[in-house]
């Protein structure tokens, strides 16, 4: 039992990781179908992931309804809305899922557009708010980093729109080297420490050193 929920896992991980490095810098036409073929099955695990998501995610939302917590309401409505929405989605596939005009016009579509997108547009306008908050908190100039910052801040916003353009022709073209120059370097040299993590963590993954993805953290 113990080689089922430990040894086994750790086995998988390291073969698949072993041939998705492998392959990867192979140019042999048996790599390149390998390859394929683990990309395949890559699809298949991650759509059984996705329905144990949901699972996980309606068990959660009924529990609150069950015991009818605080806000249980807005989990009754997770069970509408999943309920509807797969309704209209069965409903325009049997109406022709290979026209675009019965996709395009269906009740599917109708619901995204109408509800899903004013439901996204609204939660990122009260974003938007606590982004003003958080930005107010972080561009007091109390250090000279901060400082800097916030004058970066203040010349790109006032670039961005056309009053920028109506005090001199210059504060645009700052703007745009601000974002062009320092902001890119500092983007790429995120991204560069990003990858190099998920390099090593995807090494201590595979050679069975991070296995908290068994459920009992490190060993």
């Amino acid at each position: 039992m113990l080689f089922l929920r430990r040894t086994f896992p750790l086995i998988i991980a390291f073969v698949v990781g072993m041939i998705g490095i492998l392959v990867y810098y192979s140019p042999h036409s048996g790599a390149q179908a390998l390859e394929q073929e683990v990309t395949m099955w890559n699809r298949i695990v991650a759509a059984f992931a996705m329905v144990l998501g949901i699972y996980s995610l309606m068990r959660l939302h009924w529990g609150r309804v069950r015991r009818q917590q605080a806000g249980w309401a807005y989990s009754f409505l997770v069970f509408v809305g999943f309920t509807v929405m797969v309704i209209f989605a069965i409903y325009n596939d049997g109406q022709g899922p290979h026209n675009p005009q019965v996709i395009d016009s269906g009740p599917f579509k109708w619901m995204f557009d109408y509800v899903q997108v004013p439901a996204d547009a609204t939660m990122f306008s009260i974003l938007a708010f606590f982004i003003a908050s958080a930005a107010y908190r972080t561009f007091r100039a109390r250090t000279p980093e901060a400082a800097i910052l916030l004058v970066s801040a203040i010349i790109v916003m006032i670039g961005r729109v056309p009053i920028g353009g109506l005090i001199s022709d210059s504060v645009p073209a700052f703007s745009q080297w601000l974002m062009a120059v320092p902001n890119l370097a500092a983007t790429r040299g995120i991204l560069l420490g990003v990858s190099l993590a998920a390099i090593a963590t995807s090494l201590r993954i595979i050679f069975g050193i991070e296995r908290s993805y068994l459920g009992g953290g490190e060993e």
